[in-house]
């Protein structure tokens, strides 16, 4: 398989890396030349020189570039017939997620969307014992880094817990409360959320970029049982209820890298057919559910003195 990767910043650098492990050949492209020339020659791949070169050579390719550019690269990728791996969010809104799901529906392409945090180690492992949760909390907190102010802490962060809990509650949302508030920025640097969905599990979640220390925790609730989910130490602690007694349950979580099964579901779901890990509808579900939080968040920002 050929693939291209475009988009070699920060995150598309280790892409592409990745991606020269595993298929035959790759090329990659960026709208900055110098950075495109940097890459291409630590890596030992080749440059195309444009979009419309890599999208001819390519039999899938790899999104990497900025959220704002995902729907013109995308769907320049899906009309020439090319199954794409888009990192999250899907778009840069929900008209145009939606948009590049029917075209990718229309012409039965892969579309994937890059969850990573599905592909954790720890969250695979806790897989096997997270059931019917009923309530689940998170956490994502990161120290402040003025490269990731382009986007919101909803849409960089949170967004990461909040495709989990929608693909774990496996239910449709019901409603959505949001608060946040500025910090260090003009926009919501805090945001804490609660969605409420229709089978009656809740899920609250809270996202901070201006933390002293980093934290990555999902907390899963059940009946009879609680998972916790450590993302950044990849670890799993589980309790069950048995006969009146708590008990631990072992999960090993093994050995792995997130990207690199990440981009092996999406070479797996291009060549044997298999389904997308994340399709771009849960992609699409993902960023929804985002834009109403930021949506309720930014206004709860009217109240502030």
């Amino acid at each position: 398989m050929k693939a291209g990767v475009t988009g070699v910043g920060h995150l598309g650098y280790h892409h592409a890396r990745i991606m020269k492990t595993l298929v035959d050949d790759v090329m990659i492209h960026d709208t900055d030349p110098a950075r495109l020339q940097k890459v291409s020659e630590e890596l030992g791949i080749r440059a195309a020189g444009s979009l419309e070169e890599l999208l001819d050579w390519a039999d899938a390719l790899d999104v990497s570039c900025t959220t704002s550019a995902h729907y013109d690269v995308v769907m320049a990728a899906l009309r020439n017939n090319v199954p794409v791996l888009v990192e999250k969010p899907i778009a840069a809104t929900a008209a145009q997620g939606e948009e590049m799901v029917e075209v990718a529906d229309e012409k039965n392409l892969v579309l994937a969307v890059g969850h990573i945090e599905r592909f954790n180690p720890a969250m695979m492992a806790a897989g096997s014992v997270i059931e019917k949760p009923i309530f689940m909390e998170g956490h994502r907190m990161a120290g402040f880094n003025v490269r990731c102010t382009d986007v919101s802490v909803v849409m960089d962060l949170m967004i990461h817990d909040i495709d989990i809990v929608l693909w774990k509650a496996d239910s449709p949302v019901a409603e959505i409360h949001a608060s946040g508030v500025p910090v260090l920025t003009e926009t919501v640097d805090i945001c804490n959320a609660r969605i409420l969905f229709e089978n009656g599990a809740v899920a609250n979640l809270t996202a901070s970029r201006i933390s002293a220390e980093p934290k990555r925790k999902l907390r899963f609730f059940q009946k009879h049982g609680y998972i916790s989910v450590d993302f950044g130490n990849r670890t799993v602690t589980a309790l069950k209820l048995d006969k009146g007694i708590i008990l631990p349950v072992p999960v090993k979580v093994p050995d792995g890298d997130a990207l690199t099964a990440e981009i092996n579901s999406f070479l797996s779901a291009v060549n044997n057919g298999t389904p997308a890990a994340v399709s771009g509808s849960e992609g699409l579900k993902a960023l929804r559910a985002a834009t109403t939080i930021l949506e309720k968040s930014e206004k709860s920002l009217l109240s502030l003195p």
